[in-house]
């Protein structure tokens, strides 16, 4: 395990970050995507580190991601009986088919959109 610095999120890392909050991913989720697509296997404290987030918004981020089947996530306990132990966190599918996930539910919602404004401009022409 590499020791994760505080440069884990870098250009590219930023503008995902960017673009998955202009999908209406909320911003948590958008940081610990990035954050896990730069890195490889993250410790909370990583992500922690590299995001500024805290650690119950970590955890909290992780839970869609996890329930999407995205993510692995694993408990290591610490040298010492004392303290909680550490969660690793991992990607388990490629970005792309996270790409598509979000690609799909936009198309998705845009086809609900043009589904309503048809009906209403029938509604409006039929008097």
């Amino acid at each position: 395990m590499k020791t994760v610095g505080i440069d884990l999120l870098d250009g590219k890392g930023y503008e995902i970050i960017k673009l998955l909050q202009g999908l209406n991913v909320p911003r948590t989720e958008s940081i610990c995507i990035a954050c896990l697509v730069c890195g490889e296997e993250l410790t909370s404290q990583d992500i922690e580190k590299a995001s500024g987030l805290r650690q119950p918004e970590v955890s909290i981020a992780m839970r869609p991601l996890r329930d999407m089947g995205w993510i692995d996530e694993r408990n290591e306990k610490k040298n010492s009986y004392k303290g909680r132990p550490l969660k690793y966190y991992k990607l388990i599918v490629p970005f792309d088919h996270i790409v598509s996930t979000f690609e799909n539910e936009v198309l998705r919602k845009n086809r609900e959109i043009e589904e309503a404004l048809e009906q209403l401009k029938e509604l409006s022409s039929s008097g």
